[in-house]
């Protein structure tokens, strides 16, 4: 069930409620009676904890050794062009 939060435009009281999609929006706070208002926050969905970005799902060893892998490979392509510059 998705937590919904609620002010009172009036005394300013704050809470958040359990409710349903097919639930009706509260109108009336239950502090002082007067007219409450949704408040929405600027993400709808907030992801917490490991494994929600492209970068969790990698080992650092990985990438550590593809680093190493083209670092090897730009030394071996070093001496590449030098053999091909010979032969024209």
């Amino acid at each position: 069930m998705p937590t919904y939060q609620y002010a009172c435009t009036e005394c300013g009281h704050a809470f958040d409620q359990f409710q349903s999609f097919s639930d009706a929006s509260l109108t009336e706070c239950p502090e002082c009676g007067g007219k409450l208002r949704k408040v929405f926050s600027a993400a709808g969905v907030v992801f917490k904890g490991s494994g929600f970005y492209r970068t969790d799902s990698r080992s650092g060893s990985s990438s550590t050794s593809s680093t190493s892998s083209t670092t090897s490979s730009s030394s071996t392509s070093s001496p590449a062009p030098a053999a091909s510059g010979s032969s024209d």
